[in-house]
């Protein structure tokens, strides 16, 4: 599974992305891409990108309301978006095809009242909304969900002390609660080499997925048990 955000990676916008990538099953975006990139990347692979707005998206939830309220969750309308991706922010989804369960909150802590910011109870409310879906999976699936995806990490893990790069301590909660087997995350960008990208909470790998991150998918769908 190739996993990305932040900043346009030349190994990937590249003529040679199918050479380098052309065995991943899917794409995971923690935001902050641009539309045009996600074309890019789908049209090429031709696989599943799912993907969570970040701070500085071209695309405000709070301004422009998706409904998806059908019988099983589909969208009902088409938002402002074409990029042949699957917008997961304040969604839980199922990939039938890899037997896989996501759940993605974009947007990062408040600090300037723009678009795709929240407080903590803001956010809150918004994993409160996803809730009877987690417990749907648990009761058929046999478990909450596999990956978490944010923008913001969570706080006090990978993240930073200013307003802006702060991050959500629900996330903390979540993690316990939920218990995925990972939790993806972007916001933070790793420009030295000595930063780190992995973290560990409760035993759930965090991993900051600047640039990209390739992560196993387990040989039967799913994905492996962090070890």
């Amino acid at each position: 599974m190739l996993c990305i955000s932040d900043h346009v990676d030349s190994l990937i916008y590249s003529p040679a992305l199918k050479d380098r990538f052309g065995d991943v099953d899917a794409v995971i975006s923690c935001g902050d891409l641009k539309q045009n990139y996600y074309e890019f990347i789908v049209s090429t692979l031709n696989i599943p990108l799912l993907y969570v707005l970040g701070n500085h998206s071209e695309f405000s939830l709070k301004k422009n309301i998706i409904d998806y309220s059908g019988p099983y969750g589909e969208q009902q309308g088409k938002p402002k978006l074409f990029n042949g991706g699957i917008l997961a922010d304040g969604r839980c989804i199922y990939l039938k095809e890899l037997n896989l369960i996501t759940a993605g909150f974009g947007g990062s802590a408040k600090y300037n009242n723009g678009d795709n910011q929240y407080t903590e109870f803001e956010m809150f409310i918004r994993i409160l909304k996803i809730i009877p879906k987690l417990l749907f999976n648990k009761l058929f699936r046999g478990r909450y969900i596999d990956i978490l995806i944010t923008h913001a990490p969570p706080r006090h893990i990978n993240d930073l002390d200013d307003r802006c790069h702060r991050g959500f301590r629900v996330f903390r909660w979540f993690i316990r609660r939920f218990k995925p087997a990972y939790m993806l995350h972007g916001h933070i960008h790793l420009y030295k080499n000595t930063t780190e990208r992995f973290a560990e909470y409760k035993g759930v790998p965090v991993i900051n997925t600047y640039k990209h991150h390739i992560l196993e998918l387990s040989a039967d769908g799913g994905i492996d048990e962090p070890s």
